[in-house]
């Protein structure tokens, strides 16, 4: 029997297993907002620790994570080093994130339950992305077990700060001199590897008018009617975004979303503020600081339309795109390889419209793809949304495939 049909084999007696570190991992909510995830830290470290894995903790300062926005951040990292040089050999890493959006409405399942319906197992981050806590972890054990490397390392990165932008996530950890791994692997779906994606801008804009009794209007200055004059002009952009195409099979074009808008005091009063969040989504091929100052004179000008209004803007985050660094061959090969014997299908390497936090890592001159348990698009795992879901066999196949992959880097 080849290692890799050793490989296999391990994962598929040890599959109840996974499925139930997935499960425990569900059961414990990591809504972020508020961002309280230190406890799902903990429990995941003592999960490991039953593994036989010791996860080192690091807790982000608190005074750090509440300027931020959120309540607490303890990052994981398990090193495991193969052979007597330390120094001899590849260092790959496997990084997932454990926060996640909250639920939300429209569940059939108990979004922190763990259940098992239909082939699925169902929760809030069951497919993004605590499923690569198990598949990572389960892909580790097996080549401990069956491949047993010579020399090089692993390390599994358990991070907490993906939905806020992975700032105080992968970032911390990179800058704080935490780890410098010579590859690395993010969580991702089954079907394709993706070496790029794109950037994203959040801005929040507040529109300033002036109260007054709706009786006498004339005596304020209608904030909302602002407010909409600017959404006009930002929506006519997002309308000229389609004619800009990116190169990247997998994305297609920049386009905004305005998400959450709040505003006046009450039905017979003339709103004096508006608030309202817009979303930016920049392909790789697009410049940041130039798509920022592009949208700040959009709004600018369309303020300027209406007499007595003004508007403060606020950045929230800026996200570079992940753009493909050429060291990351030998992980695109080895997938591909693996994921075509595993599948039975070609896995396509290509771009998503999404970002992650990935782009830190690159951004630190660390290659790296996007691979790991999950359907082929993000529709059908449902993230975000209610049910989200990962069907068993893909977290089975996409152990294997990592475990593989695993087996040739450090061969």
């Amino acid at each position: 029997m080849t290692d890799y049909a050793k490989l296999d084999a391990w994962i598929d007696a040890h599959f109840d297993e996974e499925v139930q570190f997935l499960q425990q991992l569900v059961q414990v909510p990591t809504d972020t907002p508020p961002g309280n995830n230190a406890p799902h830290a903990e429990r995941t470290a003592e999960l490991l620790k039953d593994f036989g894995l010791d996860a080192e903790k690091h807790a982000v300062p608190e005074q750090e994570v509440k300027d931020y926005g959120l309540e607490s951040i303890t990052n994981l990292i398990v090193r495991r080093k193969y052979g007597k040089d330390v120094d001899g050999g590849r260092t790959v890493a496997l990084n997932a994130h454990g926060d996640v959006v909250p639920p939300g409405e429209g569940w059939t399942h108990d979004p922190y339950g763990g259940e098992i319906a239909d082939g699925s197992l169902y929760g809030r981050a069951a497919a993004v992305s605590k499923s690569d806590f198990a598949s990572f972890t389960f892909a580790l054990r097996a080549l401990e077990a069956v491949a047993r490397p010579a020399k090089g390392s692993v390390e599994l990165h358990f991070t907490y700060d993906e939905e806020f932008g992975g700032i105080l996530g992968p970032g911390w950890l990179l800058k704080q001199g935490l780890t410098k791994p010579d590859l690395m692997i993010a969580a991702g779906f089954s079907y394709e590897v993706v070496t790029a994606h794109n950037g994203c801008l959040q801005m929040e804009v507040t529109v300033h008018g002036k109260m007054a009794h709706a009786a006498i209007p004339t005596t304020g200055v209608d904030a909302l009617q602002g407010a909409v004059k600017i959404l006009n002009a930002l929506y006519a952009q997002n309308t000229l975004y389609q004619q800009v195409t990116s190169s990247v099979e997998g994305i297609t074009h920049p386009y905004l979303n305005v998400g959450r808008i709040e505003g006046g005091t009450n039905t017979n009063v003339v709103p004096g503020k508006v608030l309202f969040k817009l979303d930016r989504r920049m392909i790789p091929e697009e410049n940041p600081v130039e798509v920022e100052a592009t949208i700040r004179k959009v709004i600018a000008d369309a303020a300027a339309e209406s007499a007595g209004i003004t508007v403060e803007i606020k950045r929230l985050l800026l996200a570079n795109s992940m753009k493909p660094l050429a060291g990351n061959k030998p992980l695109v090969d080895a997938i591909q390889k693996h994921g075509q014997e595993v599948f039975g299908e070609p896995i396509k390497a290509m771009g998503t419209p999404l970002y992650t936090d990935v782009r830190l890592y690159g951004e630190a001159g660390i290659p790296g793809v996007i691979y790991g348990a999950g359907p082929r698009t993000v529709l059908e795992s449902h993230a975000k949304r209610s049910d989200e879901r990962v069907v068993l066999e893909d977290l089975r196949r996409a152990t294997k495939v990592i475990a593989r992959t695993l087996s040739d880097l450090l061969a």
